[in-house]
C-alpha cells in the first residue's frame, strides 16, 4: 500500500481502517533506518508530514489497545526522519507521547529556557532511533500515566521522545517546557521496584540523558531541585543490587563474603542500565569539581563513590562491554570532588586484596591497569587515557598513600642505567614515550603525572626520565634552573639502588642513561682554535636567526626560556674573551 492510500484510509477516521494501514506501513518500514528517493519524494510533497498529522490526531480519540499501539509504531517510525517532524514538536504533540510514556507533568507551565548546550549525545542503540525540529502551541492535558498501565505503549512513546531530542532543538525546548524531567524522575525513585520491565527503565533513562546532554537548564533542574546525584546513584544501586556491610562499603546481594574477582558478571540488561546511569550522573555533577560542595552535597558524593569502586571491581560479559562499563565509571569519577575520593581506600584489606601501607589498593591498582590498557591500545589517547591519567595524578597529588602506592608501582628503584628512559615495555617507558606524544595534551599529562610521582622534585624527575625529555614541562614551569616546584608533600627517602649510585657520576643527564665514552671531537685543538670554532657557531646562529630560520634561546633568570634578541646575539659575537686572529672566511666558507 503506498503512501497516499494510507493516508486516505486515515481520514476516514475508522480504527479498522486506519489499524490494517498502519500495520502494513509499520511491517515494511521497520528495518528503515535511511531514506531513499522515494521517502524523499514524499517527503517533498508533504505526505510523510500528512501521515504525522493524522497519527497525532488518531492518538488523542480514545483507542482500541492495537491501533493505539500501531500508532505509537508509526510515530517512532516518522520520528527517524529528522526532516519530518514539525508533526511532532508541538507542544499537543509531545504533551501526548509524554501522557502515553507516563512522564507528563499535570499543569506544566511554560518556563524561560536557556539555550541548549553541547552534550555527550551518542547514538549507541538501535531502538533509540532519529530526532527532529519543529515548532510549539499550547495543548490540553491528557489522561494522567497511571490510566496508561501497558508497558509497550510506554516504551513506544519513550523511544519516539528519544528520536525527537536527539535531533530537533524545538523539541528540546518544549520537552523543558513541559517538565518531562520531574515526570521522568518521580518513576526513577521506583527503581527498587519491580513494577517496571527492562525496557522502560532503560529508555526512562535514555531521556533522562538526552535531555541533561542537551539542556543546561534541565541538568541544572535534576542536580538541584530533584536531587539529581542521590537519585541516580539509588539507581545504581538497584541496578548492581548491592548491600552495605559498612558505611562505605558495598557488596553484591548474596555475594558478600565472595572476593571481588571471584563475583559472578554483571548480566547484558544490569550494564545497559548502569552505564546509562553513569552517562546521566556525568552530564549531572559535569562542573561539580570546580565548586565548592556543602557537607550534605560531599555525603552524597562519598556515597556515590563507594558505588563507584564497586562498578570498577565488577565485570561485564565480555572483555570489550568490561571496558566500556570501565570508562564511564573513570570519567565520572574524574568530576568528583577530589577530597571524597579517599572513599576507594576505604575497605578493609582482606585475603586477595592488595595492600599498602596498610591500605586496601585494589581500586587503584584497577585504574593503572586500566590506564596502562589504554596506553597499550593506542587508539584516541586524547579521549580515552587522559580521564584515567588525570584522575590518577590528582589523586596522588591530594592522597599520600596513592601516590605512594603509584610510585611504588610507576617508578621503582632504578636499577637498569644502560637503557634509554623511553626504551622497554616498562610502564614507566611507555609513559616517558608518551612524553615526546604529537598530541600536546597527552605529552603534557604523561608529563605531569611522572612529575607528581617525583614529588614535583625536577632532580628526581630528571633522574627517572631524562633531562631531554622533561625539559618541556620544566621550561613551562620555569624550573629548567633545577629546584621543586610548589606542590606540598610529605617527605620521605628517593631510595636510590646500589647500581645506580656506582653509574650516577657517568650517567648522560639528556638521555638518562650510561653511554658509550665519544672521541672529543676538539682533541688536538689549541685554545685559539676552539674559541675560533665557537664564534663560527654563534655566527652561524646569527644569519639563521636574522633570516627567520631558527629562533634562538636562551634561559632566563626565571627559570623559563626566552627569545634571543639580535642584541643577544651581537654581544656574543663581540665578546673579547671570544676574539680570533684568524682571517674572516668568506660567506660560502661559513656555510660550508
Amino acid at each position: 500500500m503506498d503512501l497516499h492510500s494510507i493516508i486516505e484510509q486515515l481520514e476516514t477516521g475508522e480504527q479498522d481502517a486506519a489499524l490494517a494501514a498502519l500495520q502494513g506501513y509499520n511491517q515494511e518500514m521497520s528495518q528503515c533506518f535511511t531514506f531513499n528517493s522515494q521517502e524523499e519524494q514524499d517527503r517533498k510533497v508533504g505526505q510523510l508530514s500528512r501521515l504525522g498529522e493524522l497519527v497525532i490526531n488518531f492518538l488523542n480519540k480514545d483507542l482500541q489497545p492495537s491501533c493505539l499501539l500501531a500508532c505509537l509504531e508509526t510515530v517512532r517510525i516518522l520520528t527517524r526522519d529528522q526532516q519530518c517532524l514539525d508533526p511532532f514538536v508541538s507542544r499537543r504533540a509531545l504533551s501526548t507521547l509524554a501522557s502515553y510514556a507516563g512522564i507528563s507533568v499535570a499543569g506544566a507551565q511554560t518556563a524561560p529556557h536557556s539555550q541548549p548546550l553541547e552534550g555527550r549525545v551518542e547514538e549507541d542503540r538501535g531502538e533509540t532511533e532519529e530526532a527532529a525540529e519543529g515548532s510549539s502551541e499550547v495543548v490540553k492535558e491528557l489522561s494522567p500515566p497511571s490510566e496508561n498501565p501497558d508497558q509497550e505503549v510506554i516504551v513506544e512513546a519513550l523511544k519516539s521522545i528519544s528520536n525527537i531530542l536527539l535531533h530537533s532543538e524545538t523539541g528540546q525546548v518544549v520537552a523543558a517546557d513541559l517538565q518531562l524531567i520531574e515526570g521522568v524522575a518521580k518513576r526513577l525513585k521506583q527503581c527498587h521496584s519491580s513494577t517496571w520491565n527492562h525496557e522502560v527503565r532503560f529508555f526512562d533513562l535514555r531521556v533522562t540523558f538526552l535531555l541533561t546532554a542537551l539542556r543546561v537548564d534541565v541538568r541544572e533542574q535534576l542536580a538541584r531541585e530533584l536531587h539529581g546525584v542521590s537519585l541516580l546513584g539509588n539507581q545504581l544501586d538497584a541496578t548492581l543490587g548491592l548491600c552495605w556491610p559498612g558505611t562505605l562499603e558495598t557488596a553484591r546481594a548474596q555475594f558478600e563474603d565472595v572476593p571481588p574477582e571471584d563475583l559472578p558478571p554483571l548480566s547484558r540488561q544490569q550494564i545497559e542500565l548502569a552505564m546509562e546511569t553513569l552517562k546521566i550522573l556525568f552530564n549531572v555533577t559535569f562542573d561539580t569539581n570546580k565548586r565548592k560542595v556543602d557537607e550534605e552535597d560531599a555525603a552524597d558524593y562519598r556515597h556515590l563513590v563507594a558505588i563507584l569502586r564497586h562498578c570498577l571491581m565488577s565485570r561485564a560479559g565480555g572483555e570489550e562491554e568490561t571496558s566500556d562499563f570501565h570508562s564511564h565509571t573513570v570519567n565520572l569519577l574524574g568530576n568528583l570532588p577530589l577530597p571524597c575520593l579517599d572513599v576507594l581506600l576505604v575497605p578493609k584489606v582482606q585475603q586477595g586484596s592488595i595492600e599498602y601501607m596498610g591500605v586496601n589498593m585494589d581500586a587503584v591498582s584497577m585504574l593503572l591497569d586500566f590506564m596502562e590498557r589504554r596506553i597499550d591500545r593506542g587508539l584516541k589517547l586524547k579521549e580515552t587515557l587522559l580521564p584515567s591519567m588525570n584522575l590518577l595524578t590528582e589523586s596522588a597529588r591530594i592522597h599520600r598513600e596513592t601516590r605512594k602506592f603509584l610510585r611504588s608501582k610507576v617508578l621503582p628503584p632504578l636499577r637498569d642505567v644502560k637503557t634509554r628512559p623511553e626504551v622497554g615495555d616498562a610502564l614507566r617507558n611507555k609513559l616517558v614515550r608518551l612524553m615526546t606524544h604529537i598530541d600536546t595534551d597527552v605529552k603534557d599529562c604523561a608529563a605531569e603525572f611522572l612529575f607528581v610521582l617525583c614529588k614535583e622534585s625536577v632532580s628526581r624527575f630528571i633522574k627517572y626520565t631524562g633531562y631531554g625529555n622533561a625539559a618541556g614541562l620544566l621550561a613551562a614551569r620555569g624550573l629548567l634552573r633545577g629546584g621543586r616546584d610548589s606542590g606540598i608533600y610529605s617527605e620521605d627517602e628517593d631510595s636510590e639502588t646500589e647500581e645506580y649510585r656506582e653509574a650516577k657520576a657517568h650517567i648522560n643527564p639528556v638521555t638518562g642513561v650510561v653511554e658509550e665514552e665519544q672521541p672529543d671531537p676538539m682533541e688536538g685543538m689549541t685554545e685559539e682554535q676552539k674559541e675560533y670554532e665557537a664564534m663560527r657557531l654563534v655566527s652561524m646562529f646569527d644569519k639563521l636567526s636574522r633570516t627567520n630560520v631558527i629562533q634562538p634561546m636562551q634561559l632566563g633568570m626565571d627559570g623559563k626560556m626566552r627569545e634571543m634578541t639580535p642584541e643577544d646575539l651581537h654581544k656574543l659575537t663581540h665578546n673579547p674573551l671570544f676574539q680570533s686572529e684568524e682571517p674572516a672566511r668568506s660567506d660560502s666558507e661559513e656555510e660550508a
